[in-house]
């Protein structure tokens, strides 16, 4: 009787183990270190330290709106800004190419001229954002035929391109002609546009997360150029970029009205090939550098690239800065940089919070020849530690033994630049460009279509354009519907959201990715501050060299329900590409979203385990006491019953002991 209670006893508590694996979660640990950031080199001079990056609010400028031109009758083309300096190096924003139109992530380059994708037959082209160019999807694509305004190919058949980037990057490819559309929040229509389909790529460009370059410089083949020349913009566009901590922004092809308080100064178009200002003194906490004025108009002159991360300076203009700046900061601690070999100047022992840093670090004035001066802020010239909790870094370098003075992205950091080329001069304005886009005034945009876009209607084949690609083509199509540019992952009010469901694609082997399904999540998890036991893979399959995995997020803990700002913060994370895979992943789309309410539960369903659990150490408090009942039983029969008249046996009898 015994060994059967044993058994009976074990499978209870079996039972209670398997119950409560299959109710909780299991939650694995986050082991998996943070991607290393990348910075983007300068696009037209030397190669430069590694990324990095860095916001303040505006609280006055913040709020007024800007509005087409009112001295132009021509549209705009008004464009989300994504990434930022911290995780990329760059920032980019989204062009659609072709009929229909196949979509690209495009950096923001003010330093390059020629607009380019990697296209199919690039077998020498990396792993990006999106797939490459098909040219043969697209009904209005067509080569630029060679001619004597282009670069012919060793056949004289096809026009190509090549460019050398400073960071001895190389693109080539061949040109051609096609739609490119804007997005629907744009005033300006599809247009024809020359770009380079690319067939090689090396270097930096290999390697970038994102397809290819806008190229907004000045030239025959930039596509501000093409623009204006086609006469559907004013010479002129705008860029605001993202502050510390924030990213993103907005782009305009096309004139704006000028804020009464934008700051200016000339830029001279035949100066340098890429776009100056007129600097003829810095102050460095209102104290002027001791420097000649020319020093900053030496062979290039002083340029503004937004394709450059940070700032660069010739060699006496980097020394008075760091003397003085040191000097101001002598009471902080310095420490080394995330990467030794850059010997990076950074302070720690700082508050993480960017709108304090003004209390530590000093302004600094850029002041032009006509007296205006741009003041940039501390967020305009550095970047967080990798690394280091509170600790920053300079974002100024010297620029080698080039005497080039180089101003990158860092140095416009939530500020509208405006480049007004018709009038030779560019514009600052200090504002808060995460919020710009949504105060960008709209006159005429059209109403967002739906997708899929409309095939075009039957058309005659597109004759060649007669020159480069700056001419107009004498094949007209008709209008295409721009793909829809507003946010996909806005939420409707507050609503308690119990899930996320989540749908990616990635261009990677299902073999391969299937056995790394875990550490995919775990990172996953990670870059977007939710905890592991919160991540739950429901479905995993492929199709081709694309492998789709559909998983969701639940709330934390004892928490019924995940906020919606938290909600909208992963979506858009997503959405817009700022979550980082380590390259072995390849890219990813989040091809579909899906929030859920918190499931309606039964009082059955909220307490069947504390139920379950009192009808067990019910079953359990009776067994043990089935199992003393029957061991008492056994004793009571392992004692002899003898009746009263019954014979007892004789013993022997013992002699008693004297």
């Amino acid at each position: 009787m015994a060994w059967p209670l044993v058994n009976l006893t074990v499978t209870f508590f079996f039972l209670i183990f398997l119950l409560f694996q299959s109710c909780l979660s299991i939650s694995l640990p986050l082991l998996l270190p943070p991607p290393h950031p990348r910075a983007r080199p300068a696009m037209v001079l030397p190669l430069f330290p590694s990324p990095k990056n860095t916001s303040t609010t505006f609280p006055d400028s913040s709020h007024r709106l800007l509005r087409s031109d009112s001295n132009s009758s021509h549209p705009y083309a008004r464009m989300r800004l994504y990434d930022n300096l911290l995780s990329r190096g760059y920032y980019s924003t989204r062009l659609w190419i072709g009929t229909p139109p196949q979509r690209f992530a495009l950096i923001v380059d003010t330093g390059s001229t020629v607009t380019y994708v990697p296209c199919a037959m690039c077998e020498k082209c990396g792993t990006h954002q999106d797939p490459k160019f098909q040219p043969e999807l697209s009904g209005t694509y067509q080569p630029v035929k060679c001619n004597l305004d282009c670069n012919c190919d060793k056949d004289r058949d096809q026009c190509i391109y090549e460019r050398q980037y400073a960071e001895m990057s190389v693109t080539s490819g061949i040109l051609a002609e096609d739609v490119i559309s804007f997005g629907n929040l744009s005033e300006l229509s599809p247009q024809r546009i020359v770009f380079g389909c690319e067939t090689e790529e090396t270097g930096e460009l290999y390697r970038q997360h994102a397809d290819g370059i806008i190229g907004l410089g000045r030239g025959d083949l930039s596509i501000v150029d093409q623009l204006v020349e086609k006469g559907v913009i004013s010479d002129s566009f705008s860029l605001c970029y993202g502050g510390m901590d924030v990213g993103g922004g907005a782009m305009v092809l096309g004139g704006i009205s000028a804020p009464s308080d934008m700051i200016f100064s000339y830029s001279d178009p035949v100066r340098s090939p890429y776009y100056n200002i007129d600097l003829k003194e810095m102050h460095v906490a209102g104290k002027k550098l001791d420097l000649d004025p020319s020093v900053f108009d030496r062979k290039f002159g002083t340029v503004l690239d937004s394709g450059t991360t940070f700032a660069y300076f010739p060699e006496a203009v980097f020394e008075a800065f760091k003397d003085t700046i040191m000097k101001e900061l002598n009471s902080l601690k310095q420490i080394s940089g995330a990467v030794p070999s850059y010997n990076d100047t950074c302070f720690s022992g700082i508050s993480s919070d960017v709108s304090q840093l003004s209390k530590t670090f000093p302004t600094i004035e850029l002041v032009f020849e006509n007296q205006q001066k741009l003041l940039l802020t501390p967020e305009n010239y550095l970047f967080r530690h990798s690394k280091v909790q509170g600790a920053y870094c300079l974002g100024i370098f010297q620029n080698g033994m080039d005497p080039t003075t180089l101003l990158g992205g860092i140095i416009v950091r939530n500020t509208l630049v405006t480049y007004d080329r018709k009038d030779s001069k560019i514009g600052f304005w200090k504002t808060n460009c995460s919020e710009l886009w949504e105060r960008l005034h709209v006159t005429s945009a059209p109403s967002p279509s739906p997708s899929p876009f409309p095939s075009p209607s039957p058309s005659p084949s597109p004759s060649p354009s007669s020159s480069s690609g700056k001419e107009n083509s004498t094949f007209e199509m008709p209008p295409i519907s721009a793909p829809e540019e507003s946010p996909i992952y806005a939420l409707i009010g507050e609503i308690e959201i119990g899930e996320i469901s989540l749908d990616l694609a990635l261009n990677v082997n299902h073999s391969y990715l299937k056995p790394r399904l875990v550490m995919l999540l775990e990172f996953m998890a990670k870059e977007l501050g939710v905890n592991g036991s919160q991540v739950h893979l429901l479905n995993f399959t492929s199709e081709g060299n694309i492998s789709f995995i559909k998983w969701s997020i639940v709330p934390s803990g004892s928490a019924t329900y995940i906020s919606n700002t938290t909600a909208i913060n992963i979506i858009s994370r997503l959405a817009e590409h700022r979550v980082m895979l380590p390259d072995d992943f390849g890219n990813y789309q989040l091809v579909q979203w899906e929030v859920k309410p918190p499931s309606k539960q039964t009082w059955w369903q909220r307490q069947y385990l504390v139920v379950l659990l009192g009808i067990m150490m019910f079953i359990i408090a009776g067994l043990i006491a089935s199992g003393i009942w029957l061991w008492s039983r056994r004793r009571q029969a392992q004692i002899p019953y003898q009746p009263v008249d019954g014979a007892a046996r004789e013993h022997e009898l013992q002699p008693l002991q004297s």
